[in-house]
């Protein structure tokens, strides 16, 4: 879906921008192992930008610091997702404590979760790519 040219501005800038656990994970993601699904960062989708982004998977990413526990940022959230899941893209959230204490398995679980939407598990099969969930 094509963006707006102020909302691909503001994509761009972010990338310059990144939080350190997006920067971190960022690293992960970009560096990756032959045969993994390949990942972008602040990517421009509509009138938002999804922190990584794994089009062959339709699958956000999102990093969520402490901002996104107060005021009306819950009520976006939703908003959001809800208009991604509509474009049907799915949406994992991290807290950024998550990808701090565990780096190497949130990006495990990202290249599973994108691998499994890749091979087009069945209709109705829900992904918790938190580790730890299997």
């Amino acid at each position: 879906m094509r963006s707006a040219k102020l909302t691909h501005q503001r994509a761009k800038a972010l990338r310059a921008a990144l939080t350190p656990p997006e920067l971190a994970l960022w690293a992960r993601l970009r560096h990756r192992s032959e045969g993994q699904p390949t990942f972008r960062r602040q990517h421009p989708f509509g009138p938002y930008i999804l922190d990584f982004y794994c089009a062959k998977a339709r699958l956000a990413i999102e990093i969520d610091g402490q901002a996104h526990n107060h005021g009306n940022r819950p009520a976006l959230d939703a908003k959001r997702e809800a208009y991604l899941d509509q474009a049907g893209i799915r949406v994992i959230r991290y807290t950024a404590a998550e990808v701090r204490a565990d780096l190497d398995g949130i990006a495990q679980s990202i290249y599973e979760a994108a691998a499994s939407l890749i091979r087009k598990e069945p209709a109705g099969c829900m992904i918790d790519a938190r580790p730890g969930s299997r």
